[in-house]
Order: C-alpha cells, then sequence, then structure tokens
C-alpha cells in the first residue's frame, strides 16, 4: 500500500513553555476529503500551520508522500503542492479579486494553465466573476471568504488546507462555501478541513479527527462520528 499523501507522527507543537499539541498522529490519503474538529483554542490551526511550517515542530514528524518534510521552509511547501488557506480570510483589501487571485498563483509560470485555472475559479464562485474588478475590501465576509479559498486555489495544489472557512458567515454562505468544496473533491482535491461547524464538515467528509486541548480524542469515517454520542453532545446539540 502507497504511502498516505500526508502524514504527521506524533507532532508537538510548543509556544514558549505551553504545549499546543501533544503528540498527534494524522494522515491524509490521496482524493480523501479529511476534516479535523475542535473548539476554539483546541490546536487546530496550530496543526495546520506546523505543516506549512509557519511554526515549528519540537517533536515529532511531518511527511509528504512518505518523505519528511519537517525542516523545509515555507515557500518550498507551496512548491510541492500544499496551499494553506488561513483563518480570517486575509485578503489584500486595496487589491481587486482578479489581483488577488493573480498572487495566488505567484510561484507559476504556465500561462496557459494559469488562464485556465482563473475560468475554473470563475465558475465555482461566479460572484468573483460578477466582482473581478471590485476591490477586495468591498466584497461581503462571504464573498471574500469564496476569494480566500479561490485564490489558494490558483496555486494549483495537492493538498489544500482551509481553517475555518465558515467562520462568521450565514447559513446560506456556509452551504454555498461547502457545496464548493464538496465539488473540488468530486473533482479529485485532496482537502484538510479544519472547522468547529461539525454537522457541516462532517457531511462532506470522507473522515475526521476531533482534537481537544492538543489531544486527539476520536476519529473515524465521517458517517461514524456524526452518529458518536459524545461528539454530538459537545458540537451538534445533543
Amino acid at each position: 500500500m502507497s504511502a498516505p499523501l500526508l502524514e504527521l507522527r506524533h507532532l508537538v507543537v510548543r509556544y514558549g513553555s505551553i504545549t499546543a499539541l501533544h503528540g498527534i498522529d494524522l494522515t491524509v490519503q490521496a482524493g480523501e476529503l479529511v476534516t479535523l474538529l475542535g473548539a476554539n483554542g483546541a490546536g487546530k490551526s496550530t496543526t495546520l500551520r506546523a505543516i506549512s511550517k509557519l511554526i515549528p515542530a519540537a517533536e515529532g514528524e511531518i511527511l509528504w508522500h512518505g518523505g519528511s518534510i519537517l525542516r523545509l521552509r515555507t515557500e518550498r511547501t507551496v512548491k510541492l503542492g500544499i496551499s494553506h488557506c488561513p483563518e480570517g480570510r486575509r485578503v489584500l483589501s486595496r487589491q481587486s479579486v482578479a489581483d488577488n487571485l493573480a498572487l495566488g498563483a505567484w510561484l507559476r509560470r504556465d500561462r496557459a494553465n494559469i488562464a485556465a485555472d482563473l475560468d475554473h475559479c470563475y465558475s465555482l464562485f461566479p460572484r468573483l466573476a460578477e466582482r473581478r474588478q471590485q476591490l477586495a475590501g468591498s466584497l461581503s465576509g462571504g464573498e471574500q471568504q469564496m476569494l480566500a479559498i479561490a485564490r489558494s486555489l490558483m496555486a494549483r495544489p495537492t493538498l489544500l488546507m482551509l481553517d475555518e472557512p465558515s467562520l462568521g458567515l450565514a447559513p446560506k454562505l456556509v452551504g454555498e462555501v461547502m457545496a464548493a468544496l464538496a465539488q473540488l473533491h468530486r473533482d479529485g482535491l485532496t482537502i484538510l478541513l479544519v472547522e468547529q461547524n461539525a454537522q457541516a464538515a462532517l457531511a462532506i467528509a470522507d473522515r475526521g479527527y476531533v482534537l481537544e486541548a492538543g489531544q486527539l480524542t476520536l476519529q473515524g469515517p465521517a458517517a461514524q462520528l456524526l452518529a458518536d454520542p459524545s461528539l454530538r453532545a459537545a458540537y451538534l446539540g445533543g
């Protein structure tokens, strides 16, 4: 059996004297949509930041196709195909939608494919196509989230990691964003989705992990987690 696309082995991350991740183990197979669930402060964002090399791991291993990427720099992980869409959208508010998307492809030189990927982003998020010349700062919160996801897609990633894409969105927009992610998954993109909205995430995921205070407490197929009494009590209202 081939190695997972991404594997974390006993990953430990510390902020000074505070241990944020206590030796977690996690795998993502090629083509999967895996969700990492948990409350605020559980360590979900820290996990993604460690994978992207935005923060160092204190112990453990991060493997990509079975090879260590523990000591790589952030830009090298992007070149490998790991795209990180962070919490809070972080669009360039004084730049147009089109310019924000162009920034997502800054490491690429394949102009024809860049143009094709831009068309794909506009078809996935028609609102962005309608607003392509508008300043990103003038978009609604939901539209900015769509832009942040589309900008990450412009890197043509092998693995798309998303940090709380539903945060602060109205239920209708949450549905639109999750539908877009489900479509990307059906198209074959591998996704690692960090979410507090367990119901929305598990509805589109293959598998899930639950993180509490830096430790994994549950894992399994999405349908199994949806039926788990402890998860339902903590995240799904009983």
